[in-house]
């Protein structure tokens, strides 16, 4: 079945509602995840920031467990760190990093002022989108860094969309 296009791939200026976002959340999803799809995801999204030039780090962990990680040209180590901090939004929400910071944004607060957990630890910012599996739920997530925040989220998002084939 041929799912219509979920990110549309022009006026970057327009901001996703809640509901597009969980829609990217609800189709997004795999039959399984190995370590070959890791890899594979992976260096799917390397390709594609190498063919954009885009100075970004890519991060794929699974239960825990660091799968995939490359750094590109003008990427730095505070990159790193972002993943790290955008990652545990994932982890503890199941939701992507950019959708717990949009939900938030909906109520008229910021996860900042109102999720209580330090700034320095999570990062409710766009560019780290759960792997979740059909029957099963979040196993992991796969992270952009680099780039504005709802460009990364829309960077994994258009990877996961075309490794996904939808």
């Amino acid at each position: 079945m041929q799912h219509p296009q979920i990110t549309p791939r022009f006026a970057p200026e327009l901001t996703p509602s809640v509901e597009e976002l969980e829609k990217q959340q609800r189709l997004l999803v795999f039959r399984q995840f190995t370590y070959d799809d890791a890899w594979a995801l992976g260096s799917l999204l390397v390709e594609m920031a190498r063919e954009r030039q885009a100075p970004v780090a890519v991060d794929i962990h699974r239960a825990g467990q660091q799968l995939f990680h490359a750094a590109l040209p003008g990427s730095t180590p505070d990159n790193d760190a972002w993943i790290t901090r955008k990652r545990r939004v994932v982890e503890r929400y199941g939701s992507a990093s950019y959708l717990v910071g949009a939900r938030f944004r909906a109520k008229g607060t910021t996860f900042e002022e109102s999720s209580r957990l330090d700034p320095d630890e999570y990062a409710a910012h766009g560019g780290s989108f759960p792997i979740t599996v059909e029957n099963v739920g979040v196993i992991g997530s796969v992270t952009v860094s680099g780039l504005p925040q709802l460009e990364d989220h829309r960077f994994v998002v258009e990877a996961l969309e075309s490794f996904l084939k939808l």
